[in-house]
């Protein structure tokens, strides 16, 4: 099976873009099962119902959240009706939506989990002490398991893919917009990468007109964000995994647009 999981797509360029190729990229890839991280695609922060419905029908299978979740509030019915769009598992039982769903294509399930992390994000709960009971909430006929964890501290996300080695297919860190360098399968057979990095306009400041950031630097004064719109790529990693749901492999993306 090969899961193509695009990372934090940021405001109308990252929407666009990756609307435009992810049918060429799931044939070329052989993809079976599509994730993306959708939590900066309104204007580079949260997510609407509209925009989660494009994803949706555009061919991403399951939209995965972060930290800006509730930016934009109009989405909160959506979380609570959509098994397609999920939550950190980590906040508060009492938040709308949900922290993991299955879904299935082809004769296969797949669970996909998200999490946010504690360090410098500050999730309510622990999401160590979170994951084992969420994972218990799996059936055990499900194989393929996919975590996104919505992370800032890098410490934290390669303790969480040594935590989950062997008992999920995938860690994947996202949050910081930066792709890391350390893509690969841990000992145990899961896919670990530390962030995925960021489909949008790389000419920018993670995905922010950079001399809006760089004013803010230089004069330590509040402005207001603006998505930038050069050099936009889709980022995020490919994951070859076999029947057992153990993960055989983990490659990089980065694809200019074209």
């Amino acid at each position: 099976m090969k899961i193509l999981f695009i990372s934090d797509i940021f405001g109308r360029p990252g929407r666009e873009v990756l609307l435009a190729m992810l049918p060429d990229l799931v044939v070329e890839h052989s993809v079976d099962f599509v994730i993306a991280n959708g939590e900066n695609t309104a204007s580079g922060a949260g997510i609407t119902s509209k925009i989660a419905e494009k994803l949706l029908a555009g061919g991403v299978d399951v939209i995965t959240t972060g930290n800006h979740v509730w930016r934009q509030r109009e989405i909160i019915a959506f979380l609570n009706k959509s098994d397609r769009i999920i939550r950190p598992a980590n906040y508060l039982p009492e938040n709308p939506g949900r922290g993991f769903t299955i879904i299935e294509k082809n004769g296969v399930r797949m669970a996909v989990l998200n999490l946010s992390g504690n360090l410098y994000i500050g999730a309510p709960l622990g999401a160590f002490q979170t994951i084992d009971p969420l994972l218990a909430e799996i059936p055990e006929d499900v194989k393929l398991i996919v975590l996104d964890f919505h992370a800032e501290a890098t410490s934290e996300k390669v303790a969480m893919g040594h935590y989950l080695d062997g008992r999920v297919t995938a860690v994947i860190g996202t949050h910081t917009h930066v792709q890391t360098a350390d893509a690969r399968v841990l000992p145990k057979g899961t896919a670990y990468i530390t962030d995925a990095g960021m489909t949008g306009p790389r000419n920018s400041v993670i995905g922010v007109d950079k001399q809006i950031i760089l004013q803010r630097f230089l004069t330590q004064m509040p402005v207001k964000f603006e998505v930038a719109e050069d050099d936009v790529w889709i980022e995020g990693v490919l994951i070859t995994a076999d029947d057992q749901g153990r993960a055989t492999a983990i490659e990089s993306l980065q694809v200019e647009q074209r």
